[in-house]
């Protein structure tokens, strides 16, 4: 979309390509050489927009690409990224066989999964290639790792699959390194009691952005899965990944669409939740939660105006949000607002606007609806 495009737009998210490999060469520096960097690109590139950071993470210089679904994996195929493909997810019976034409890498938990998928590589005439996934504590995917031994010789014996990694997911590595710990070590203790399994001749992977700062030197895991991160955000705030400093890479905006006055005693929004306590000045901005800003940020967060933070004032609605520009003198329609991202030397990072919203930045970022349109910059060479 054009700069003229984003001029006329009433709300919008900047996405800075510059920035996201900026910080994909800074995780790079930070991990030890042998490491296989896997770009985790699932929800639409965490909301970012697929095809423009695929091809950004290629130039970059990533290893493979992690999606959550085949649906996710033949549209990375078709914004010409022809680069491995993990489907992190389970596969419905129905996708095998896609999956195993276009040759995506499955990730596999259970028995059954093993002989449909040795189906499916039949049925294709090649093999499919397979992470065997270890449960050591998530409670979610993969195969209890008291149990993995007899599942991976299931896989070694399937003529028509390929072992190509192994891999597990921590629960909590963002604030339980003692559980992330014992996870660790179940799972290099699974890994001892497979029957022929060699670490060296796989993709061994455990860490994803928080997990990076328990990562283990040594040892087996020769490939991190690195979503948030690559994005410039900080899994948790003092993580000691702030060494990496990564920037942000998407800022999410509106316009200013009517600025009036009210009188003191006067409510605001739906279900008057707020009521002023002095004649205010206030402006209406042109998005609401059918855009992606958060109801549950009603009389919680902050938006800039002109470099000033200026309170957000009762409900938000689906197309609109009131804020309070009473102390930021001068606002006019079409001013810029900054729900996410940098004004005027002041800023409201992902993460805060995420407390304010009672929720994770994961979700912030994924909430940020089709209607925003998304304008990218920092092409290559600049």
């Amino acid at each position: 979309m054009s700069a003229n495009d984003r001029a006329s737009a009433r709300c919008w998210a900047d996405v800075n390509l510059a920035a996201l490999e900026r910080n994909v060469r800074l995780i790079r520096a930070s991990l030890p050489a042998r490491m296989s960097y896997i770009a985790v690109v699932k929800a639409d590139a965490y909301g970012h927009g697929l095809p423009q950071i695929a091809g950004r993470l290629m130039h970059a210089g990533v290893d493979i690409f992690g999606v959550a679904n085949l649906a996710e994996a033949v549209a990375l195929r078709e914004t010409g990224a022809d680069w491995p493909v993990l489907l992190l997810s389970p596969l419905l019976p129905s996708e095998d066989r896609r999956a195993a034409e276009h040759g995506f890498a499955a990730t596999v938990s259970s028995t059954e999964e093993v002989v449909r998928l040795d189906t499916a590589g039949a049925t294709a005439g090649r093999l499919v290639t397979v992470h065997l996934k270890i449960d050591t504590g998530m409670g979610r995917l993969g195969v209890w790792h008291e149990d993995a031994p007899a599942l991976w010789e299931k896989i070694a014996r399937a003529p028509h699959l390929r072992a190509a990694g192994v891999l597990t997911h921590f629960a909590s590595p963002d604030d339980d390194p003692a559980f992330t710990a014992e996870q660790r070590g179940r799972f290099l203790a699974a890994l001892e009691r497979c029957p022929g399994l060699n670490p060296a001749a796989l993709l061994v992977h455990a860490d994803n952005s928080a997990g990076l700062e328990t990562i283990a030197e040594g040892g087996p895991f020769n490939a991190v899965r690195v979503g948030l991160l690559q994005f410039g955000v900080l899994p948790r705030a003092g993580s000691l990944l702030a060494t990496v400093r990564a920037e942000p890479v998407l800022s999410f905006r509106a316009r200013v669409g009517l600025v009036k006055k009210l009188p003191a005693d006067a409510s605001v929004s739906y279900g008057r939740t707020h009521t002023l306590r002095r004649d205010s000045t206030v402006a209406v901005l042109t998005a609401g939660y059918g855009d992606g800003v958060p109801r549950a940020a009603s009389n919680r967060a902050s938006v800039l105006v002109r470099g000033q933070r200026c309170p957000v004032l009762g409900r938000v609605t689906m197309d609109q949000t009131i804020v309070d520009v009473t102390d930021a003198p001068g606002v006019t329609v079409n001013d810029e607002a900054v729900l996410i991202g940098r004004q005027a030397g002041a800023e409201i990072s992902l993460s805060e606007f995420s407390q304010w919203a009672g929720t994770i930045p994961w979700e912030t970022l994924c909430a940020i609806t089709k209607r925003v349109p998304r304008f990218y910059h920092g092409g290559l060479g600049l």
